[in-house]
């Protein structure tokens, strides 16, 4: 069933999932073959040589008493999600990462791999060639490199051997938990599935229990998938807080809608100071028997630029990006400012600093 979607609405299924249907993640060690002489240093990394070792000679092959110094195998990890009600014999995609000192995976191909659960069970098999996005190269005085060249992916990679022992009718009461959790969104979510299920059941089948939480009591004759294929898709309208995230490394501030800021007078000045270092060379006098010196020069320039005085007061978000943007600041400056506001009681948001 379709609904049709207002401005600002959203679908259940994307703020709320249903508990006990989830991925899993699952690990595995295993070894990568055919690298181009990028593999792992097998004196450096033991455990490339002990496993280089084992899997010979469960294939045969007794190299116990030889000196292996191939450079074309590197140990990996490699890690998959397990998704929820996945059945043998589909497939999933796998990472594989180095373990050792490799400094690429391009062209290596991953020997069968077990890949484990929490619980130590095996409930996929890896294996294939590995896709690298990332590349380095390196001559005597210059080297390049993009990406990650020791990290990869095997689109379809692993093999699922063993089910979940999961079954949506057996998970008893059905509950909706919210990706974000809001007492206000938690409400509109029990209210619009109410109103949908009087319409299309003649009575109520939802309750909120908190914040995050809201039950389902499925209609009787109906199957638990076909009920919530029909839940899920009613449009919401989702709530926030109002809440100011800044990433002080890469320089970004995101604002919610919601923010809101009391009427402030604010001025902004950057100051500058550089330190220039021109050493000079002090020559003694033609036969005066000196010897030739190096003394110190420093250079010391300071400047500040910036500094004009701004009234804000931001009723709604646009009308506080236009008049921090009238200030002429950069990213720094507006984390600095954005800062010194929620010290001063200004900013009436929550303020995250990562």
């Amino acid at each position: 069933m379709v609904h049709s979607l207002a401005p600002g609405d959203v679908r259940i299924k994307d703020i709320a999932a249903i508990e006990g249907v989830r991925e899993n993640q699952l690990v595995g060690y295993g070894l990568v073959v055919g690298l181009q002489g990028t593999g792992d240093t097998l004196r450096n990394a033991a455990f490339s040589e002990q496993s280089l070792q084992s899997m010979l000679e469960r294939l045969g092959v007794n190299v116990r008493d030889s000196a292996l110094r191939t450079r074309n195998i590197a140990a990996v990890i490699a890690t998959a999600e397990l998704p929820a009600f996945a059945g043998a014999g589909s497939r999933i995609d796998v990472n594989v990462a180095s373990l050792g000192d490799a400094s690429s995976l391009q062209g290596g191909t991953l020997i069968i791999t077990q890949l484990a659960g929490a619980d130590g069970e095996v409930y996929a098999v890896a294996q294939g060639p590995i896709a690298v996005t990332g590349y380095s190269a390196a001559g005597m005085a210059e080297s390049v490199q993009k990406g990650t060249p020791t990290a990869g992916r095997i689109p379809n990679g692993a093999l699922i051997e063993r089910e979940l022992q999961t079954n949506l009718d057996g998970l008893g009461a059905l509950t909706f938990k919210l990706r974000n959790p809001d007492f206000r969104t938690a409400i509109r979510i029990t209210d619009a599935i109410n109103s949908y299920s009087r319409r299309r059941y003649g009575a109520a089948v939802a309750e909120e229990r908190d914040y995050r939480t809201v039950a389902l009591i499925k209609p009787r004759g109906m199957s638990a998938a076909r009920f919530i294929a029909e839940i899920e898709g009613l449009p919401v309208r989702p709530d926030s807080p109002a809440r100011v995230v800044i990433d002080e490394r890469s320089g970004t501030v995101v604002m919610g809608a919601d923010v809101r800021i009391s009427t402030v007078a604010i001025t902004h000045g950057n100051l500058s100071i550089r330190v220039s270092e021109a050493p000079v060379a002090s020559q003694p006098a033609p036969f005066s028997n000196g010897e030739t010196v190096v003394l110190p020069r420093t250079m010391v320039d300071a400047s500040e630029s910036g500094g004009n005085l701004a009234i804000i007061g931001g009723t709604d978000l646009q009308t506080l990006v236009r008049g921090l943007n009238q200030i002429g600041l950069k990213p720094t400056g507006v984390i600095a400012i954005v800062q010194a506001m929620k010290t001063a009681g200004a900013l009436q948001a929550d303020l995250v600093v990562q």
